[in-house]
């Protein structure tokens, strides 16, 4: 892999993992078409791309530190009989992982078959920016005063909406902002759990996908280490610019509208052209 090319991957997997337009959907349509060949069916890209995730899942983790630390004091008090709103957010981030870590294990080889037609992800992209946009006129619609905290019954249900990032296209923060602000939470409020949400099954799959590199060239594993670190980079700016965007009322449509024209160009291209193999 070239450098620019490997800078490429990066940049773009650490800003589109966040935005709530599919990094996954991304990293497989913009190199298709501008020219850039990945090979969908090497058996160290799944691996690679985790790796990049990582970089994206470290720089959350940096970035809410603080916010990591009060949940987790929390979640300690409360299995000491001391129940606080830190330790009942903790609970809610470990439920809402639950979902799309089952489904994840469950369905790997089946959703990895996804990524080898980029019509699919076009149109995955498309209905992605239908739902950003739909789910923002609900929530602005809504009247009532936002809860102060999610039910672990809502927190299950904002998990439940992760699964469907794991077909490309779909975008995890994207779905779970959706599901956030269906249960009520403000703009801010939604990102922050999705962005919560999204650091431990980043994680996980990092712990199941990233030693398979190792079975690799030893080019791999440094490509892998460069490119987590640029993602690192990308995401930590990414998220930001998006809390801030969010805190000043920002709007998820704009994200929808622009999923919607460009899942609608790519599926024209690759209808009209041969995919890349």
């Amino acid at each position: 892999m070239s450098l620019w090319f490997l800078v490429f991957l990066s940049v773009l997997q650490g800003v589109t993992e966040l935005f709530p337009v599919s990094s996954l959907g991304h990293t497989l349509l913009a190199p298709a078409l501008v020219g850039m060949h990945i090979d969908k069916h090497a058996p160290q890209l799944i691996p690679f791309l985790v790796a990049l995730h990582l970089g994206t899942a470290l720089a959350l983790l940096w970035y809410f530190r603080k916010r990591w630390i009060e949940l987790v004091r929390g979640w300690f008090g409360t299995l000491a009989g001391r129940p606080s709103d830190e330790g009942h957010m903790m609970w809610a981030l470990i439920i809402g992982t639950i979902p799309a870590g089952l489904v994840g294990l469950l369905l790997e080889k089946r959703l990895e078959q996804v990524f080898h037609d980029l019509r699919i992800v076009a149109l995955a992209l498309i209905v992605n920016g239908a739902l950003l946009w739909f789910g923002d006129r609900l929530q602005r619609l809504r009247a009532h005063r936002p809860p102060e905290k999610l039910t672990f019954k809502q927190a299950f249900l904002v998990g439940l909406a992760q699964v469907g990032a794991l077909v490309p296209g779909f975008s995890r923060s994207g779905l779970t902002m959706i599901a956030g602000n269906a249960a009520g939470l403000t703009a801010e409020s939604a990102a922050e759990f999705a962005f919560l949400l999204g650091t431990p099954i980043i994680f996980a799959a990092g712990v199941l996908e990233v030693p398979k590199l190792f079975k690799g060239a030893p080019g791999q594993l440094a490509d892998a280490v460069l490119g987590g670190v640029l993602t690192a980079v990308a995401a930590y700016l990414s998220v930001r610019f998006l809390m801030r965007y969010f805190e000043g009322r920002g709007r998820l449509a704009a994200f929808g509208v622009y999923c919607i024209v460009a899942g609608a160009l790519c599926l024209v291209w690759f209808m009209t052209h041969t995919q890349p193999v």
